[in-house]
């Protein structure tokens, strides 16, 4: 049996771990509740976004552009984008989850990671990485997705990839979030025209072929935007739940310790009774 100073040093222990799990719990339910604004935020320009491409897209007629080239899938690109600390939980093993039975044993894959842990998961396993972002999962920029998309487009352009999926987690509250997969490009026009009909007429001018050239890697930037701020708010919900559930362990763990600490305490106090008693006894 644990002595007191033993005990007492675990309950000290504990309580110490309580007060970091605490800290970070506040710290993730701050910065969720912006990046949660941030990624609800970001949800009515991409729903305008895939408005006009539609219709731009339908009105181009024949005019094609170089990201909607359709080709024999010879290699396939797969953009998972990922957290870069851990302490989160579920959240990145879901992310693979999703992400691993799409890729597992195919030699036409190759992957562009965002983020530290999806990095080292497949690496570590072998996984051909051609691109890799890190330090900035929790608070991602518009800068940042505009790089990535540059990257990702100027690699298909080039013939490097066929196709290009991204595998992110959606955010749909703090304790329910979705791993989910798009696929990114080409982007397919099938049914555009059906979509229009209903829509809303736009008059384009030069003429809907140039601005469907610009409207296209603008598209695929704000898909991409929206899948970081997506990931980010499910990131920062994972960690929050996860610090909230490890406080509460730790407020279980101490209760548990402060119980054995009485009884160990009392035993050694009825102990030292029972000596008294037996060595008065003896004296007489």
């Amino acid at each position: 049996m644990s002595s007191t100073r033993e005990i007492r040093r675990r309950i000290k222990s504990v309580k110490n771990i309580q007060q970091i799990t605490k800290a970070m719990k506040m710290v993730a339910a701050a910065r969720l509740r912006r990046a949660q604004e941030r990624a609800s935020a970001s949800r009515p320009y991409t729903d305008k976004m895939l408005e006009l491409l539609t219709n731009v897209a339908a009105s181009s007629g024949e005019a094609g552009h170089a990201l909607l080239s359709v080709r024999p899938k010879r290699r396939v690109g797969y953009v998972i984008i990922g957290a870069d600390k851990g302490l989160a939980g579920a959240y990145t093993s879901n992310l693979v989850r999703e992400a691993l039975p799409q890729v597992n044993g195919r030699q036409d894959v190759s992957l562009v990671t965002v983020g530290r842990k999806p990095r080292d998961y497949f690496r570590r396993r072998g996984y051909q990485i051609d691109r890799e972002y890190s330090g900035f999962s929790e608070k991602p920029t518009y800068e940042h997705a505009m790089q990535i998309s540059r990257d990702i487009a100027a690699d298909f352009e080039a013939e490097q990839y066929d196709e290009i999926y991204l595998v992110y987690t959606r955010f749909i509250s703090p304790v329910n979030t979705k791993p989910t997969t798009i696929k990114l490009l080409p982007l397919e026009t099938s049914g555009l025209e059906d979509n229009q009909q209903g829509g809303q007429e736009y008059i384009y001018e030069p003429s809907s072929a140039e601005v469907l050239n610009l409207l296209l890697p603008k598209y695929l930037e704000t898909v991409i935007y929206g899948g970081l701020l997506q990931a980010a708010a499910s990131e920062l919900g994972a960690r929050m739940a996860a610090m909230a559930s490890a406080t509460d362990n730790a407020q279980e763990l101490i209760s548990k310790l402060t119980l054995n600490y009485n009884k160990v305490r009392q035993a050694n106090i009825t102990r030292e009774i029972s000596e008294i008693v037996g060595g008065a006894e003896a004296l007489k």
